[in-house]
C-alpha cells in the first residue's frame, strides 16, 4: 500500500528483453536504503517486487500484462522515474490510498502554465471516467493528485512548484502517456451498489422498487 507521496525522482540505468517481460534496473539512493530481495517499491505508481539490490539500484521483473497495461513499456535507460516504498504501518497518510496497480493510461493534452502553479490537462479512459470527480483523488504516474476539473474525457491537476521540481510530472510533455489509478473506494462502492441492486431484485415483490 502506498500514499501516492513521491519520495524521489530516480532514473532507469538499463532496461532487459526477457522475451515475456523485462527486467528494470533503476537507481535510488532514497528507496534502496535498507531494500531487501521481496520488496515492494512503486516506480511511476506501479507496485514492483526487487529482485536485486546493490548500492543505490535495484532490479525488478515486469510482465507482459504490466507492461500492456502502463506506460513501463516506454521506458529506456536514462528515463527518470517516480519511487516510493510502501507506507509504513503507523505513518501519516500525506495522499491517500494507493495500491500501485494501474487502471489503465492517459495522455498529457496540454499545460497552462501560471506564475505560481501549472494547469495539466490529461486524458482519461472512458471505462475510468465514471471514478474520477472534481475535487477527488486520482493517481498520476504514482502522484497522489486532486482533480482540478472532471470533463467526459479528461481531467485537469493544478501542480505547484514541487511536484513539478521532484516528479516526472515537471518533464512531462504533451503526447506523453501516465499511468492512472483511480481511487479504490470508488471502485468498491459501484461493486457494493450494484450487488446490493442485484439482491433486491431478486427478492419477491421487489421488482421495479427502489434499492
Amino acid at each position: 500500500m502506498f500514499t501516492g507521496i513521491v519520495e524521489e525522482l530516480g532514473e532507469v540505468t538499463a532496461v532487459e528483453n526477457l522475451g515475456d517481460a523485462s527486467r528494470f534496473r533503476l537507481r535510488g539512493p532514497v528507496v534502496t536504503e535498507g531494500a531487501r530481495h521481496g520488496d515492494s517499491i512503486a516506480v511511476n505508481g506501479v507496485c514492483l517486487t526487487v529482485v536485486e539490490h546493490e548500492g543505490d539500484e535495484f532490479t525488478a521483473d515486469v510482465m507482459a500484462e504490466t507492461l500492456d497495461r502502463s506506460s513501463l513499456g516506454v521506458l529506456a535507460a536514462g528515463s527518470r522515474v517516480n519511487l516510493e516504498r510502501p507506507m509504513a504501518v503507523g505513518e501519516r497518510l500525506g495522499g491517500h490510498i494507493v495500491q500501485g496497480h494501474v487502471d489503465g493510461t492517459g495522455e498529457v493534452i496540454e499545460r497552462k502554465p501560471s506564475e505560481n502553479w501549472e494547469i495539466v490537462k490529461i486524458s482519461l479512459p472512458a471505462d475510468l471516467t465514471r471514478y474520477v470527480v472534481e475535487k477527488g483523488s486520482i493517481t498520476v504516474d504514482g502522484i497522489s493528485l486532486t482533480v482540478v476539473e472532471a470533463g467526459p474525457d479528461f481531467f485537469t491537476v493544478s501542480l505547484i512548484p514541487t511536484t513539478l521540481d521532484l516528479t516526472t510530472l515537471g518533464l512531462k510533455q504533451p503526447g506523453d502517456p501516465v499511468n492512472l489509478e483511480v481511487d479504490v473506494i470508488a471502485k468498491y462502492v459501484e461493486r457494493l451498489l450494484g450487488a446490493r441492486g442485484e439482491q433486491s431484485a431478486a427478492l419477491p415483490g421487489t421488482q421495479g422498487a427502489t434499492p
